[in-house]
């Protein structure tokens, strides 16, 4: 669950609330290499009308070996809350913006939520058994509430469609199930159950929403 490939745009843009338009059918809007899902700016500018100290522009991009210290500081601080709660830890834990970096180097992938300088949120992804699967799902503590979690999401099943794949799958520890019910709200469904190595029983789900 610690794997990446390369599988989001090259170059960035920006996403204006102000200037675009859901589409009630969710295609993809691709835009000089920038992936994003039209239903993306609408959803977010209520949240952002609601909350003066955030700005209404966002940026949605891919992640270059030097934002691997800012991805590193995203995973470290989201997954912050569950220090000493899993068991096994969480492999969260051992990323570090060295290793993020090589991996980035050697044409591994993130796409990365910024508001100005800032990064509120990443996720890492990669193609599995002929689905798109994503990991490190993060969004800063102080992000939280404007549905950047679904919005990034979002952005990697857009990646899903645009590279014609079926499907898009994920992990998620049994205990935490206010996660499970974010994904089950999203379309997500169980697939199977697995056990960390050295445990006897089962201590996570794999998820999967069929795009077709």
């Amino acid at each position: 669950m610690d794997r990446l490939e390369s599988v989001v745009a090259q170059r960035p843009g920006e996403i204006d609330a102000r200037d675009l338009r859901a589409d009630a059918r969710r295609q993809l809007a691709h835009d000089d290499g920038l992936l994003v899902h039209p239903a993306f700016p609408l959803a977010f500018a209520r949240s952002l009308r609601e909350k003066k100290d955030v700005s209404d522009t966002l940026l949605l991009r891919a992640g270059t070996a030097a934002d691997a210290p800012a991805i590193a500081a995203t995973i470290a601080a989201s997954f912050a809350q569950y220090r000493g709660k899993l068991v096994p830890e969480s492999g969260a834990f051992r990323e570090t913006a060295e290793g993020i970096a090589r991996d980035l180097a050697k044409g591994a992938s993130a796409i990365v939520l910024e508001r100005g300088a800032e990064m509120l949120g990443c996720v890492l992804v990669e193609e599995m058994e002929g689905d798109l699967y994503f990991g490190r799902l993060s969004v800063l503590p102080s992000a939280r509430g404007l549905g950047l979690a679904k919005r990034l999401i979002l952005a990697v099943e857009a990646e899903a469609h645009r590279r014609s794949l079926p499907g898009v799958r994920l992990g998620v520890r049994i205990v935490l199930t206010d996660n499970q019910r974010l994904f089950n709200s999203l379309g997500y469904r169980e697939i199977s159950r697995e056990a960390h190595p050295g445990f006897d029983h089962p201590t996570s789900i794999n998820m999967r929403k069929a795009l077709r």
